[in-house]
């Protein structure tokens, strides 16, 4: 079944066994957050087991198994999920017998990031395992989902403003249902999602991706860094953009923190989202006003350099890198 079908059915029934299966973090994340709530644990730290694939080898894999028919302690069911599942033929021997004969009290969901490993056995195609699709859904099943979720959420959205979340977020159910919340707060209950409202407050793809950027960056997260550049860079951007990107934003960052002011008028001043001005005044009292502003006068110099020709545009990025996190 997709996700989408997952509500439905579990007003129905739990299943003994459940693969959670696709590449989209936030409907696996919502799939079993949904299945743990049908459970309805009272003692999840005692009825809430949670295993790592890659632990389940060998005797471990056995034992496991066994522990599977161990009886919930003071609740009706007891919820075991495995992460990261890809066990060849040999491995699926062993619990392939319990998912026949499955304990009735037992829950067991196996999630896995999407498809099978080399010498792995398909799991979505065992009779025993009730398979969850939490792969990338269509613009339109997407659009059905996030136009329930704006009425679940007590907002009144138009089809075209639908559909314009779903294509600005680029088909990213975590970022759609993000951009809802915000919808939420700005609008309040029976806040009607036009086109016009979309266009002021959710932000496209690409621009949402160099605010993660510039977040990544105010937090020294290089990892995280790292991994939005490689999307960003292979998307059409290149150092240029992405120096003046992050010039802008740790100007931001100095301006914020020597102006006085609410939010509001802080926000009329600089022609940005209030949100957006709370938030970059928490990264300039973290990173402190000092330090603020020597990331934006070295790498505002660095932009100097590289226009006027001293430094190429590859040389101004790098020194850019390395001020941010190593200097």
């Amino acid at each position: 079944m997709k996700f989408v079908q997952l509500a439905n059915s579990l007003k129905e029934a739990l299943a003994p066994v459940y693969l959670i299966d696709g590449e989209e973090a936030y409907f696996r994340d919502h799939a079993v957050q949904s299945i743990r709530e049908t459970c309805a644990l009272s003692l999840p730290e005692l009825n809430d087991i949670r295993r790592e694939g890659e632990e389940l080898r060998g005797d471990r894999l056995r034992a496991f198994r066994d522990e599977l028919r161990v009886l919930p302690m003071l609740d009706e069911r007891r919820l075991v999920r495995i992460y990261e599942f890809y066990p060849t033929e040999r491995e699926w021997s062993v619990l392939a017998p319990y998912v026949a004969d499955p304990c009735p009290s037992t829950v067991l969901v196996i999630v896995n990031g999407g498809g099978k490993r080399a010498g792995s056995v398909d799991l979505r195609r065992n009779g025993g395992v009730t398979c969850v699709d939490c792969g990338r859904e269509s613009e339109e099943m997407l659009g059905k989902w996030l136009y329930s979720l704006m009425r679940r959420k007590g907002l009144a959205p138009d089809a075209d403003a639908v559909s314009s979340v779903v294509n600005f977020c680029a088909r990213d159910a975590a970022r759609m249902y993000r951009e809802t919340e915000k919808l939420r707060l700005l609008l309040g209950e029976g806040g009607r999602v036009t086109r016009a409202v979309v266009e002021e407050n959710v932000a496209k793809d690409a621009e949402y991706k160099i605010y993660e950027l510039t977040q990544a960056a105010s937090r020294k997260n290089f990892s995280v860094f790292s991994e939005i550049l490689r999307d960003l860079l292979s998307k059409g951007y290149d150092e240029n953009a992405v120096l003046a990107a992050l010039t802008a934003h740790y100007r931001t960052l100095a301006e914020v923190s020597r102006m006085r002011g609410t939010d509001a008028e802080l926000s009329a001043v600089l022609g940005i989202k209030p949100y957006a001005v709370q938030k970059n005044r928490e990264l300039a009292a973290r990173l402190g006003v000092a330090r603020v502003k020597e990331l934006y006068t070295a790498l505002y110099a660095l932009s100097c350099r590289n226009k006027s020709g001293l430094l190429g545009k590859t040389g101004a990025f790098d020194a850019a890198i390395a001020e941010i996190f190593f200097g």
